[in-house]
């Protein structure tokens, strides 16, 4: 009688476990179609002149448009000078930066500056262009807990 009762559980249990598979299977499946019924046969709006040409370009903001892809922080051979390696990206579609400045920060483990340089890298980023840098910074400034380096400023020319 025990073997019985003992059958029967595994045997709803598994009917159980099936139909909540065929359930989650189902609403997986109407999911998807529902999707696919929304985003396809979607008329297009036709492109004209107006809506083709580009936005015009505003005012140059160097800060938003040159984005620090990487900055990394060494130190020399001598172990005492920061150097850093960055690779900076022109995001802007009309303006043409040089003369980028930077701004390097060495913060302790009070979170307090312990050095903060500011400095110029010399190439210039056309629209859409990419390039790294090697900046041989300060003398590293014992006691840091952590840095960071940012753009603060660049001349821009279309």
């Amino acid at each position: 009688m025990f073997e019985v009762a003992q059958e029967q559980k595994q045997s709803s249990s598994s009917r159980m476990w099936v139909t909540i598979f065929v359930v989650v299977a189902a609403a997986a499946a109407g999911g998807v179609l529902y999707t696919m019924s929304k985003s396809g046969n979607k008329p297009v709006a036709p492109v004209t002149a107006a809506t083709a040409a580009p936005a015009p370009a505003g005012k140059a903001d160097p800060v938003h448009d040159l984005k620090v892809l990487s900055a990394r922080m060494e130190k020399d051979r001598t172990g005492t000078t920061a150097v850093w390696l960055v690779d900076i990206d022109n995001k802007s579609k009309a303006y043409t930066y040089s003369k980028i400045e930077y701004e390097t920060t060495y913060v302790g483990p009070d979170n307090a500056a312990l050095v903060v340089n500011k400095g110029t890298i010399a190439f210039n980023l056309a629209p859409g262009e990419e390039q790294n840098a090697q900046i041989r910074d300060v003398l590293y400034p014992a006691g840091t807990a952590w840095y960071k380096f940012r753009i603060i400023g660049a001349t821009s020319t279309r």
